[in-house]
């Protein structure tokens, strides 16, 4: 659909775009009869003014957008710290949401980006996200977006990623090394391709060993607050004493795997060995330390705004829809997989 301007708006009134403009700016020159006939149209058509209008015709906001689900996990704070790296270059200033992993909050957000508000976007999406219409909503206002960490699959716009496929299956392969006979897998959504693909790989190498005979039985979702997925972990271990080993799909799951074991007098490694996808820079001093598959963050964040920037500055580049870069991802052993 293309964008609904003050012109489009004048010609459905048949006034001039010099008098629309002036009522929608509430100016004595205009008739209250005509601000009210013009404000009723712009209600009924759901026209938002561009307040930065006039002066993006010579130049730019200045301004770059990062959404994210959250900033409690540590990635994404040095995904952040990548962004701001690349972003201090170009003299921009960078905008960051919170998608709180609600996938309304996160369409608000990007409508909120439209009409001029900023140059380009950066984007993890939210564990809830399965439509991509916002997204779509950005491609036909041509603001240059790129998907990092988290994308929305097939859905054609450049990708920073890392192997989570490959990691998934390292992760379980190393369990089976281990001595495991009935490793877990433990995601937060499946809508989010870092879950699907880590949860692919992770029961391919099942797969590959003779163990999957339903996939159900060896992967798991825990959503909800720290508290919900303690209970949750919790209620998986006393009902399945057989587990032997976890691969926690992101952090936060790994601190409550931890407390559960703390909380049930579980051993690791001796009872139950734990992998974890995690930045987390205590993972050496956890006791037992933790094993992490630790992704390049940092790296990511400030690939993703080069890439963006690249589509914000130059006319002519060789960035398309289909882009996809994967930087991967670093197998950690530490004391919590001990054989």
């Amino acid at each position: 659909m293309s964008k609904l301007t003050i012109k489009t708006l004048a010609k459905e009134l048949g006034l001039s775009i010099a008098t629309v403009s002036k009522a929608l700016k509430d100016s004595h020159e205009i008739s209250s009869e005509t601000k009210k006939k013009v404000l009723a149209m712009a209600e009924q058509l759901n026209y938002v003014p561009n307040p930065y209008a006039s002066s993006l015709r010579k130049q730019k906001s200045k301004t770059i957008a990062v959404i994210l689900p959250e900033v409690a996990d540590n990635f994404f704070s040095l995904a952040i710290n990548g962004i701001q790296s690349v972003a201090e270059t170009k003299n921009y200033h960078v905008l960051i949401y919170l998608s709180h992993e609600s996938f309304e909050i996160e369409k608000n957000t990007v409508n909120h980006c439209l009409s001029g508000r900023v140059d380009g976007v950066l984007l993890s999406v939210s564990s809830e996200t399965s439509d991509a219409a916002h997204f779509e909503k950005l491609k036909n206002e041509n603001i240059p977006f790129v998907f990092f960490d988290r994308e929305f699959e097939n859905f054609a716009a450049p990708k920073i990623i890392t192997n989570d496929y490959e990691c998934g299956f390292l992760a379980a392969k190393l369990l089976l090394s281990k001595g495991c006979k009935h490793p877990a897998f433990l995601s937060t959504s499946e809508n989010l391709s870092i879950c699907s693909k880590r949860s692919a790989g992770f029961t391919a190498a099942l797969t590959e060993e003779g163990f999957i005979k339903d996939k159900h039985e060896f992967v798991i979702d825990c959503t909800g607050t720290p508290d919900t997925i303690f209970d949750q972990v919790q209620e998986l271990l006393k009902n399945n004493p057989q587990i032997d080993g976890i691969v926690a799909s992101v952090e936060r799951l790994a601190m409550q795997i931890y407390m559960v074991s703390v909380a049930n007098s579980i051993t690791i490694p001796k009872e139950l060995k734990v992998v974890a996808f995690s930045t987390l820079e205590t993972a050496p001093i956890l006791n037992p330390s933790l094993t992490t598959i630790t992704q390049p963050a940092f790296e990511i964040g400030k690939t993703a705004a080069e890439v963006l920037f690249t589509m914000i500055e130059k006319k002519k580049h060789n960035i398309t829809a289909d882009s996809v870069m994967i930087l991967p991802s670093t197998l950690i052993e530490r004391n919590s997989t001990l054989a």
